[in-house]
């Protein structure tokens, strides 16, 4: 049976692992890491102290993309020593307490490291389309409070990605913002433009995933998909058009959220150690 895979955080108890067990070591979470993305693509990974009713050690919270992955995991890895002298117990979760089902998207370095993954690094390609300052007039951020002192620059992105072994297109529009503190500064205001751009463009390109499905199948083949369902009217303009686009709609921070909160199935923790995530490509 195909599973389909979106860019996106995943959600779903069938996509998170839950490892107790576990020995305390230096570079516990690494060793987790190098175990179980052999069965797949990782989007994190967390090694937590237990609580102090469940005596001394650490349990792990592992989140996959594919739920078949993780089901492969697990049964390959339950009742194993791995990396350690005792056995793990690895389990899927299946009751996690106030589970969140909100939709967050992926930072554009987790985007393409899914894509290098499923695709290949020369499987997929992307370019920006155009770059341009929107910060508006002068007088904006003194309408909104701002003293000449302090004022925000503004940066729209317009990404195209493209998959080209199957034919599939998307584009992605975002806004960048940065503050400026001290506007007489010119060094921080450059380095501000510089901060609004990058923003702007990793927002953009991971907009442009958006509206990109993975199929993958039994076998390990993975087709690819166009998601209409997340077309914008900005999809339909021509790169001239685009680049004389000024006013977009300003995309949420909250919606590229890199520190999500792991809602845990009923354990509670006291100390944790800090997230290790894999390296960006």
């Amino acid at each position: 049976m195909a599973e389909v895979l979106e860019f996106r955080v995943p959600a779903g108890s069938d996509r998170t692992l839950l490892v107790w067990g576990l020995e305390p070591e230096l570079g516990l979470e690494h060793s987790l890491f190098s175990a179980f993305s052999r069965f797949g693509p990782l989007y994190s990974v967390r090694a937590h102290r237990n609580a102090a009713v469940a005596g001394p050690g650490y349990y792990a919270v592992i989140k996959f993309y594919s739920a078949r992955d993780a089901s492969r995991a697990q049964r390959a890895c339950n009742g194993q020593k791995l990396f350690q002298k005792s056995p793990l117990k690895v389990c899927v979760c299946t009751k996690q307490k106030g589970f969140q089902q909100q939709v967050v998207a992926l930072s554009s370095n987790k985007c393409q490291e899914l894509a290098n993954h499923y695709l290949g690094f020369n499987g997929w390609s992307s370019r920006i389309i155009t770059l341009q300052n929107a910060s508006g007039f002068d007088g904006e951020n003194e309408e909104l409070g701002r003293t000449s002192q302090q004022r925000s620059v503004k940066y729209m992105c317009a990404v195209e990605v493209t998959v080209p072994n199957h034919g599939v297109r998307a584009r992605g529009v975002a806004l960048g913002e940065a503050d400026v503190e001290n506007g007489e500064d010119p060094l921080e205001f450059v380095t501000a433009v510089r901060r609004a751009q990058k923003l702007a463009a990793g927002k953009a390109l991971s907009s442009a995933f958006q509206k990109i499905l993975l199929v993958v199948l039994e076998n390990g083949k993975v087709a690819v998909e166009y998601n209409s369902s997340q077309e914008e009217p900005t999809d339909s303009l021509t790169a001239e058009e685009l680049k004389g686009l000024v006013q977009v709609n300003e995309l949420s921070l909250e919606q590229f959220d890199l520190e999500e909160e792991e809602l845990l199935c009923d354990l509670s923790f006291d100390d944790e150690f800090p997230s290790w995530e894999m390296p960006s490509n």
